[in-house]
């Protein structure tokens, strides 16, 4: 006998800040199939209430509008309904995209004025006082007067800019760091991605002259060739053809590599993966894994794309596989090496740091 439940139990049930008011819209919406009612007319919800619930929020949290998302969970959507829904998703990334230009407008404007390295402090008071009597029109002119003065100490305004990161560990704050720097992105922080044990197996890996695998020559090139060395560890290339400029042409050549699974394998245990160009390498890696085909210490995961690369960093970040990624299509051979760059200098100038095996709230190893 299926069991039934209130509103109010459907809502505690499915949480993620549901109420019995939304419920009641998506009702009106057709969004959710109406339910069966009690003999005092109470909605009485089963378990296919919840299981649609759960969709929606997820199609929600990922940006989808409501209307879009009827269309897209509608078990009678035709092709040509299809065919209608695709524009108007390709309607909403635009408009999306838009938000995001001016929102980035907006947040070069604050880097501009709150990124100041003490240095600046009375350059900015200066604009800050323009910008009170609506001097807008040379509210630059004494900020950008005052660069040529002095070096910019990128520490000083990381600290003004970055979000809190009391809760990671001190090695994990400086891959932040480095990596925010390497991309002039400070929003870049909210999509890195450190697995719980990643710094601490980087450092042993690092500690005993791991092999380093980048997955083409421009990666390897970027990599701190004479920190590795110092710490006797090996640069490979996975794909050693010098011609591969860009992401696309790494991609096309080991997808159509008749060697690459056999490539895969030949890498020694315990190595240290950098991919930061094409995302089937890392869909590759992650095969290989789940085979018991390979076994590396760390894969630093940042290939770029738009379909492949998130899932591919999801699957990876499903795995047992200590991991430094960046969700979502971020990513780029630089940031890659950046990360490897990061961790060797770390180990370096404090092999004896613990900071990172400290317990806190936050993702801590």
């Amino acid at each position: 006998m299926e069991h039934y439940l209130t509103i109010k139990q459907l809502t505690e049930k499915v949480g993620n800040g549901l109420t019995p008011r939304m419920v009641r819209y998506y009702h009106q919406t057709g969004l959710l199939p109406e339910a069966k009612r009690s003999p005092n007319n109470y909605r009485l919800y089963a378990e296919s209430h919840v299981q649609k619930l759960h969709q929606i929020i997820a199609l929600k949290q990922q940006g989808f509008q409501l209307e879009h998302i009827r269309k897209l969970l509608s078990t009678e959507t035709l092709s040509t309904e299809t065919d209608i829904l695709l524009p108007q998703l390709q309607e909403q990334y635009r408009s999306i995209i838009e938000q995001i230009a001016k929102l980035r407008q907006t947040a070069s404007a604050l880097e501009g004025l709150l990124g100041r390295d003490n240095l600046c402090q009375k350059a900015r008071k200066d604009a800050i006082a323009k910008l009170q009597h609506s001097e807008t029109a040379t509210l630059w002119d004494a900020l950008d007067e005052v660069t040529s003065s002095h070096p910019e100490s990128f520490a000083e305004s990381l600290k003004l800019l970055l979000p809190d990161l009391s809760e990671r560990s001190e090695i994990e704050v400086d891959l932040l760091s480095q990596l925010v720097l390497a991309c002039g992105d400070v929003s870049l922080v909210n999509f890195v991605q450190v697995s719980p044990g990643a710094i601490a197996a980087a450092r042993e890996a690092l500690k005993s002259g791991c092999q380093i695998v980048g997955d083409v020559p421009a990666i390897v090139a970027a990599c701190d060739s004479t920190r590795l060395a110092h710490l006797g560890c090996q640069i490979t290339t996975l794909m050693n053809n010098p011609h591969l400029t860009d992401a696309a042409e790494a991609e096309q050549e080991f997808w159509h590599s008749t060697s690459r699974q056999q490539d895969l394998q030949q890498l020694t245990s315990g190595c240290i993966l950098v991919i930061g160009y094409a995302p089937s390498i890392l869909i590759a890696v992650c095969q290989a894994i789940k085979e018991n085909l390979l076994h590396p210490a760390l894969i630093i995961a940042m290939p770029i794309g738009f379909s492949h690369a998130p899932a591919a960093k999801r699957w990876l970040m499903d795995s047992s596989i200590p991991f430094i990624t960046i969700a979502g299509s971020f990513g780029g051979g630089l940031l890659a090496a950046t990360a490897l760059n990061s961790l060797a200098q770390s180990l370096l100038d404090k092999p004896d740091c613990h900071c990172y095996l400290s317990e806190g709230k936050g993702r801590q190893d």
